[in-house]
């Protein structure tokens, strides 16, 4: 062989390797190579679906409850950040009307209320100049 293995590019897995010091030790078999890999790999998984799935899943369940919770005099927040009060609710329609006062009233696809109003909201008469 023209190249020592101490310079050679891809030893062979499960041959005894020389480290510095003189002593010797054994490289990891294929099997264990792989195994290592699939632990990493599995907990990248888990962490994946514990930091970004999960969180996700329990936003969309209480969406989904507070939409099936509305009825008709409840504050809720539109997707555009409009505040009003919900004037009226068809079943088996996605739409709602609802009134963001003044006489003025709008139409919304019941998924893109965003929640419901904080109480901290409190309805004040808009300024006039």
């Amino acid at each position: 062989m023209l190249i020592s293995k101490a310079y050679a590019q891809a030893v062979e897995i499960g041959e005894e390797v020389m480290v510095q010091g003189g002593d010797t030790v054994m490289a990891p078999s294929p099997m264990q190579s792989f195994a290592y890999n699939m632990g990493l790999v599995l907990v990248l998984v888990v962490l994946f679906y514990i930091l970004l799935i999960r969180p996700q899943q329990k936003r969309f369940r209480e969406h989904s409850e507070m939409l099936s919770g509305l009825k008709k005099g409840d504050r809720v927040v539109t997707g555009g950040g409009l505040v009003g009060t919900i004037e009226k609710i068809e079943e088996g329609n996605s739409e709602v009307v609802v009134n963001l006062g003044n006489g003025l009233k709008v139409t919304a696809v019941r998924n893109t209320l965003q929640g419901m109003s904080s109480p901290l909201m409190k309805e004040q008469p808009a300024k006039k100049k």
